[in-house]
């Protein structure tokens, strides 16, 4: 297996185990994973949040761990990497707001890798306007986006994810064992045990 070098998305407040479970998995198996942030550089922190599922009406937020960035925002050339990630949380909120973000998310989809994104991870892929046609899972709080963008929503169990194509999709942290091995596919990574 050839390792792959992977953009990985993510920003203030985005989902703790979003963010350092495929960070760390990903790694784990052999491939190079950039952390990235706009306006931030490697070294940098970002502070995530811990959003659980404790009965409400919808998930709870906590403060979560400094998670440090590996690379630098204004460095990333799309040519580089051979596939994208997008942690969710409220991240994605402000990062599709990012002209050089959305940028970013074109250049990957135009270019047929593979895009993994989890829970609000598809609020970038609806702002890009790459989803049209494709049938995209995420935190059922952001269907109605992934709707208005022209794609099918999967409504899937928390723990499930969906592969369409080049994009990966789950609705939360849950997914990780799904998600994170249809991605692990889409790279070709072979693991033998």
């Amino acid at each position: 297996m050839a390792a792959k070098t992977i953009l990985f998305l993510t920003g203030d407040f985005a989902e703790d185990y979003e963010t350092m479970v495929p960070f760390q998995a990903l790694q784990a198996v052999g491939h190079t994973v950039h952390a990235v942030c706009p306006g931030k550089k490697a070294g940098d922190k970002i502070k995530t949040a811990i959003h659980d599922f404790e009965g409400d009406q919808t998930y709870t937020e906590k403060p979560g761990h400094q998670f440090t960035l590996n690379a630098a925002f204004d460095d990333v050339d799309v040519a580089n990497y051979d596939a994208l990630a997008i942690a969710g949380g409220r991240a994605p909120e402000y990062l599709r707001l990012d002209a050089r973000v959305i940028e970013i998310v074109k250049q990957f989809a135009d270019s047929g890798k593979p895009i993994a994104a989890v829970c609000h991870g598809a609020q970038l892929l609806a702002a890009a306007d790459v989803i049209r046609g494709r049938t995209i899972s995420c935190y059922p709080a952001c269907a109605p986006e992934v709707k208005l963008a022209g794609a099918e929503f999967a409504d899937i169990a928390v723990d499930a994810a969906v592969t369409d194509g080049q994009f990966v999709t789950a609705p939360a942290w849950p997914a990780h064992p799904q998600w994170i091995a249809q991605f692990l596919r889409k790279l070709g990574t072979e693991i033998k045990l």
